[in-house]
């Protein structure tokens, strides 16, 4: 089953090296903070909703061109590298994987379909669209998967979700063994309750939610895109080239 991603392609006009990100919905604003401290993010890719446009317009607001693609999996490849070739570019740098959509159900009652939509978003394709990728990263790139709070803390309706992001953060490490002779670093971020819109919004939107998760977290607040954008900014820097391989889990300390 393909699946289908909108993307965006952007290259800074003064940076020298080429980033790529392919993002979703989950940590919404991540992109924002994240392209403003790593540099050239020329993959910007969006799934599902036309409203989870705003952070990618925030990004390229400044002085970036932009090139809109839409595309299937069986082409992507071809598609990817006509846009970076438009941008006079081979390969990029950075690859971050953030496709996702929520899911509450109770194990018993979820069903095959919704168990397949999963997979086929949370894993199938970050395994795949990362395969297809490989020839176009660089050796010495970074590649960041996102994962989930939920993969630690158990929480009664989110078995299947959480499950995909438990094959993610195993997929992970076996990147990081694979791709270690390209010196390629993989790792994971895992963040906890983000006050965005995904869910439904409903860690933002619900005050009683908002308060019991503020009152489960070390620090005392839920979490917000703006804390997750800086760890995986870090994470695709020079400074952090040595971690490799791990799990990180970016929550304020919830549920401990």
């Amino acid at each position: 089953m393909a699946v289908r991603y909108r993307n965006h392609v952007r290259q800074s006009s003064t940076a020298p090296r080429v980033g790529a990100a392919l993002v979703a919905a989950l940590v919404a604003a991540a992109p924002v903070s994240a392209a403003r401290s790593a540099g050239d993010w020329p993959l910007n890719g969006r799934t599902f909703h036309e409203e989870h446009y705003s952070p990618l317009r925030q990004v390229n607001a400044g002085n970036a061109r932009t090139l809109g693609l839409a595309f299937e999996f069986d082409d992507f490849v071809v598609r990817v590298r006509d846009a970076l070739h438009r941008l006079s570019v081979q390969r990029f740098d950075y690859l971050v994987n953030n496709a996702g959509t929520s899911h509450h159900n109770a194990f018993e009652k979820t069903t095959e379909a919704e168990l397949d939509a999963l997979y086929n978003v949370h894993f199938k394709g970050v395994f795949f669209l990362t395969q297809k990728l490989l020839p176009l990263l660089n050796d010495g790139g970074r590649i960041v998967n996102l994962s989930s709070g939920l993969t630690r803390i158990s929480i009664p309706g989110s078995a299947s979700y959480a499950s995909m992001k438990g094959a993610v953060e195993v997929l992970t490490r076996y990147l990081a063994k694979e791709l270690g002779p390209r010196r390629i670093a993989v790792n994971t971020v895992a963040p906890g309750a983000i006050a965005t819109d995904f869910s439904g919004g409903m860690v933002r939107d619900n005050p009683e939610l908002n308060r019991r998760i503020a009152s489960e977290t070390a620090l005392g607040r839920v979490g917000v895109p703006e804390d997750i954008g800086p760890m995986i900014a870090a994470l695709l820097s020079d400074d952090d080239r040595w971690i490799n391989a791990q799990r990180i889990e970016v929550s304020g300390g919830l549920a401990l």
